[in-house]
């Protein structure tokens, strides 16, 4: 595993970011074929995503009177940063070189970082409705962060590690979590849906009100750089709840060794992220965009307290069943 070259190719080529750029923008297409085909709509073609991100980068960028012209550049780069490295601690077809004992608390630190950019820049464009949506995308963080963090630790704690590619490994030889935690999935994806500011969450970017809140006076490359963060952040959040509900790439029990082939491992990662997209996109047609104050209702009130019943019933489950 300390091969210079294995770290290299795992890093920038496989599972790293070059998959990850490509696998973002297929999930991107199909997100968008999903929905088109839900409203009976054809949809894009599969290199659509691809090309709209060539197409913002070659767009004029655009500096706000008074703006930090560096600083505005850097955020989204930042934030792209953050996510692409924690892809890196998620298992895809075995356990990740980099894995250690607490790499789960890691990734979700990482990807709070491009709604955090998001505020930044709404805060620093001097622009009103960025403004706005930048401290609604910070105070939606603060409403679903906290059951999404509980409905994530859980699975931690069930297997006695905060490591991913332990809880992975740990469903091996026990059930998929997503049977032992069915409350806690839910309140996993509904977090992700929020995270990813996806309808009914979109909140942040409202058209309607606010033109499109911190994205507003972002163009070129910058806009680019932020929708790449946030596809980004989908193949991220889809596979790290692939991982810790779904058992990653891997069956539970029927597997000689603790971990499968990779190839093999690697189709059932794509199975399963593909299937929480498919939620995610069923979520986001079906449903209309919540109010900052029904969102607080909600968040607060129910996912909230779904995510407290789902720890205490995992804390039940250890102390009556000793599990391996």
């Amino acid at each position: 595993m300390s091969d210079p070259v294995f770290i290299f190719l795992y890093i920038f080529v496989f599972p790293g970011f070059l998959f990850l750029f490509a696998y973002a923008f297929f999930l991107a297409y199909l997100d968008r074929k999903i929905a088109a085909r839900m409203q009976q709509r054809i949809g894009p073609p599969i290199f659509q995503p691809l090309a709209d991100f060539i197409k913002m980068l070659g767009k004029e960028v655009i500096d706000p009177d008074g703006v930090d012209r560096r600083l505005f550049d850097a955020i989204p780069v930042i934030a792209l940063a953050a996510v692409m490295t924690a892809f890196l601690y998620v298992p895809v077809s075995g356990a990740s070189p980099f894995a250690f004992s607490g790499d789960l608390v890691l990734v979700l630190y990482l990807m709070a970082f491009p709604t955090l950019a998001l505020f930044l820049l709404g805060w620093l464009s001097r622009n009103i409705f960025s403004a706005i949506g930048g401290i609604r995308a910070v105070t939606q963080l603060f409403i679903y962060e906290v059951p999404f963090f509980l409905a994530i630790l859980t699975p931690a704690i069930m297997a006695g590690s905060w490591s991913i590619s332990d809880i992975v490994l740990w469903q091996q030889h026990n059930p998929w979590l997503v049977f032992l935690q069915p409350i806690g999935f839910v309140v996993a994806l509904i977090g992700l849906q929020a995270k990813l500011e996806r309808t009914p969450f979109d909140i942040p970017e409202a058209e309607t009100e606010i033109v499109a809140g911190p994205w507003t006076e972002l163009t070129g490359r910058r806009l680019a750089l932020m929708h790449l963060a946030t596809e980004l952040s989908l193949v991220t959040g889809s596979a790290l709840i692939a991982a810790l509900f779904l058992g990653g790439p891997m069956l539970p029990w029927v597997l000689p060794a603790p971990w499968m082939n990779a190839a093999a491992g690697f189709a059932l990662f794509l199975a399963k992220t593909l299937a929480i997209l498919l939620v995610l996109s069923s979520i986001t047609v079906a449903t209309g965009r919540l109010r900052i104050d029904q969102l607080n209702d909600i968040g607060w009130k129910y996912i909230a307290s779904a995510a407290l019943v789902q720890a205490g019933i995992v804390l039940v489950i250890n102390y009556l069943w000793v599990v391996p």
